[in-house]
């Protein structure tokens, strides 16, 4: 018998539904590609992009602090 798939759009957008979720619940810092052509924050497919640099806030939004030069930098923040 023939298992129905669930159509790419539904699943492209729950996926990002997803990742969205995880994103607000997993740390206080993040480091996002200032180039929009950049691929996802995958550091090690764009090593040399620059990276805005973000921080929760105390009500709970993402406010940029800084700005990265590259992912090594990026890392050290949040790591930091």
């Amino acid at each position: 018998m023939e298992e129905q798939q669930e159509p790419l759009e539904q699943w492209a957008a729950r996926r990002e539904r997803r990742r969205a979720s995880d994103r607000q619940i997993t740390g206080r810092r993040r480091a996002e590609p200032l180039d929009p052509n950049a691929p996802g924050r995958a550091a090690h497919l764009a090593p040399n992009t620059s990276r805005l640099l973000l921080e929760l806030d105390a009500d709970g939004h993402w406010a940029p602090v800084g700005v990265a030069e590259n992912a090594a930098e990026a890392a050290a923040f949040l790591t930091g």
